[in-house]
């Protein structure tokens, strides 16, 4: 299974189109190509390779046949994982961790990731350490401007993190308690001592 995963540089640049969309997205061969800026044959290909693989279905809508990642993809929440560390706002903290400070944690909202609205009140990343933050800024700001969306963030140092996990403060606790992606640091060491 593994080796049907990541063969080609076509098949990974569809998977990052497919993750870092709205879940149940459907998309037309030519808008693949379109915006995966590849050849036509060779997404045709790798689509193809990705039915037999059960990683995506395909439908005809008025003659066109429109493809969606499956949720129910064995490696589904692996993928969107990888995906989340390598691409987008997840891809730039982590790349530019060592410029960002001392970050103990950092981690990503899945209901973000999967393009799903939220509301104010929703936090999209919430990073714990040392944070250098015009560094900080610069890539939420840089982020803000490609998703044409605001970001929900939040910030704060280790001590103040700990403080407000051992108060039980409600904001901590509904941010720790939402579908996650770890960015950075460990999600069991994150819950330690923590009981929700």
């Amino acid at each position: 299974m593994l080796k049907g995963l990541f063969v080609s540089r076509v098949r990974v640049k569809i998977l990052q189109l497919f993750l870092s969309s709205e879940t149940g997205s459907l998309f037309h061969v030519r808008e693949i190509v379109r915006r995966v800026s590849e050849e036509i044959n060779a997404v045709r290909r790798e689509l193809a390779r990705m039915e037999k693989y059960d990683m995506v279905s395909s439908e005809w809508r008025a003659n066109r046949r429109l493809y969606r990642f499956r949720k129910d993809f064995i490696y589904y929440k692996e993928l969107l994982a990888l995906v989340a560390k390598t691409t987008g706002i997840g891809g730039n903290l982590t790349k530019n961790k060592q410029k960002l400070g001392k970050i103990k944690y950092a981690f990503i909202s899945t209901k973000f990731l999967k393009g799903n609205s939220s509301s104010a009140e929703d936090v999209n990343v919430l990073i714990v350490g040392n944070v250098v933050l015009p560094q900080l800024q610069a890539i939420i700001a840089d982020e803000q401007a490609k998703r044409e969306t605001e970001i929900n963030y939040s910030f704060m140092d280790e001590a103040e993190f700990k403080f407000r996990v051992k108060r039980r403060d409600p904001f901590i606790l509904r941010v720790l308690v939402q579908p996650k992606i770890m960015l950075i640091g460990d999600e069991d060491e994150l819950f330690e001592g923590i009981i929700i």
